[in-house]
């Protein structure tokens, strides 16, 4: 059994970002820049790549052969199944102890900011059973009925002193199969919170969000070629 396998699901069609997992983003497809950082990382002994896709397929065995490629099954290929389901179903196909679940979408994630949410991770395991990427914001925050979820308006505090929110980024979750299997959810009951700078965690849900990664992409490129 592996110790840590990455698990990244891609599907073929996308909604709101047609084709957005194999489209050409500053020169290469938007998956290619995940794969490349995940088989960065010492850490991970075996990349996974779910998909319905024949494209990704395609490219995966000409330019990443060392990467597994799962086919997805027909009755979890629905854009409205749950992600948990998803990767219940990868983790009976390939067992390991521990996973790393990451999307395509995020390809600015850097290995270095990988290799240090997996030392967090098995730093604290098991009193924290599982991890997931954050982004900070201290910003005023109002509910939907126009009530302030962080913050008072009467005491106008300077937006650098107010208590720091967390979000959700879905840049990556660290887990153990147990946990998974047992509770059919990657969080755990006692999660670790891991922190990723803002335009490293860009994730791709819209076609401005596509715009903006290219445009950071482009210039990370120029940056790495002046260096």
């Amino acid at each position: 059994m592996y110790r840590l396998v990455a698990l990244v699901p891609m599907r073929h069609h996308s909604e709101r970002v047609p084709g957005k997992n194999y489209r050409p983003l500053a020169g290469a497809p938007l998956y290619s820049y995940i794969v490349r950082t995940l088989l960065a990382v010492p850490d991970i002994e075996l990349v996974v790549v779910d998909t319905d896709s024949p494209v990704i397929q395609a490219g995966l065995k000409a330019h990443f052969p060392q990467v597994r490629v799962l086919e997805r099954p027909p009755h979890l290929r629905d854009g409205h199944i749950p992600m948990n389901a998803i990767l219940v179903h990868d983790a009976q196909q390939v067992p390991a102890r521990f996973y790393l679940q990451t999307h395509s979408t995020n390809p600015l994630l850097r290995p270095e900011t990988v290799r240090r949410a997996i030392a967090m991770f098995f730093a604290h395991y098991p009193r924290h059973d599982s991890l997931f990427g954050v982004t900070r914001w201290q910003t005023r925050l109002w509910d939907a009925a126009g009530q302030p979820i962080n913050h008072d308006p009467q005491r106008l505090l300077r937006t650098q002193d107010l208590p720091p929110v967390y979000e959700e980024n879905s840049c990556l979750y660290l887990f153990d199969r147990e946990g998974l299997l047992a509770r059919g959810n990657r969080l755990g009951r006692n999660p670790l919170l891991f922190e990723i700078p803002r335009l490293e965690a860009v994730d791709i849900d819209e076609e401005d969000d596509f715009r903006l990664a290219e445009c950071l992409m482009r210039m990370r490129q120029a940056d790495a070629a002046a260096a």
